[in-house]
């Protein structure tokens, strides 16, 4: 999902990073660009594969409506499993990583692998793996369950409506939370919600983000970043982490 920007694109944490597969290579022979893969199937009882296109609440759906539990923070996210695979995508004490079997990823040379999720060093939003690979698609188990999820899935979901910006278009949370703390709380406390840059956002009802509020570039939007980031920590002396993954550079 791109926030925004003919110069650049910021794209989000939770938005599908790897859903888009790309490949770029010195070897003109060896470029192939794919498009956004979304199947999805369910395989023996309790697991689920999932191509990296695929919305992180289709997954829950699906799972849910098999009657497998585990998936329900899924719903909330608003990305692909891409992203989610990329970045350890997480809502509600759930995180993508907990849940992983198994993933494909493929190089620049087209080659696809198997992976397992001990070729992965795991943590808060940040995976790191195989160099210069990109998530294709995961196996995720879940566990199955005779009381079905939906109405835990509906509550996250509604809960999401009433605490975050979903009428415009935005890359989720732009901040890591500091340890201890909310990175929404101390962008609020420092003063920020509403503040603006070009057609970007402080938004007034999540401070931790970034609203395209009328035809922001991504200029408009790093830079307000790095507005607040230089704000809080002058404010309360934290330094705030991107969550958010901003692709491509400065233009001259």
């Amino acid at each position: 999902e791109t926030l925004a920007g003919a110069d650049r694109t910021a794209e989000g944490t939770t938005p599908a990073v790897a859903g888009d597969i790309a490949i770029n290579t010195e070897d003109p022979s060896a470029s192939r660009v794919g498009t956004i893969v979304v199947n999805i199937e369910q395989f023996e009882s309790a697991l689920l594969r999932a191509e990296a296109g695929v919305s992180c609440a289709k997954v829950a759906r699906t799972a849910s409506r098999a009657g497998l539990t585990g998936v329900e923070f899924l719903a909330g996210i608003p990305g692909t499993m891409g992203g989610a695979l990329a970045m350890n995508a997480g809502a509600h004490g759930g995180e993508t990583w907990e849940r992983v079997a198994s993933v494909r990823t493929i190089d620049r040379k087209g080659q696809v692998h198997e992976r397992a999720p001990s070729e992965y060093s795991v943590g808060y939003r940040n995976v790191t793996g195989p160099g210069n690979e990109w998530f294709i698609e995961g196996t995720f188990r879940f566990e199955p369950d005779a009381k079905p999820s939906m109405e835990t899935m509906k509550a996250m979901l509604e809960r999401r409506k009433t605490t975050q910006p979903l009428g415009l278009p935005s890359c989720g949370s732009v901040f890591r939370n500091p340890p201890g703390d909310f990175s929404a709380r101390l962008i609020e406390a420092a003063g920020l919600k509403g503040y603006r840059i070009g057609g970007a956002e402080v938004s007034e009802k999540h401070a931790n983000f970034i609203i395209n509020r009328e035809n922001a570039t991504a200029t408009d939007i790093e830079e307000l970043i790095e507005h607040v980031r230089r704000t809080v920590l002058d404010v309360h002396g934290v330094e705030l982490v991107h969550e958010v993954k901003i692709i491509g550079e400065v233009p001259a």
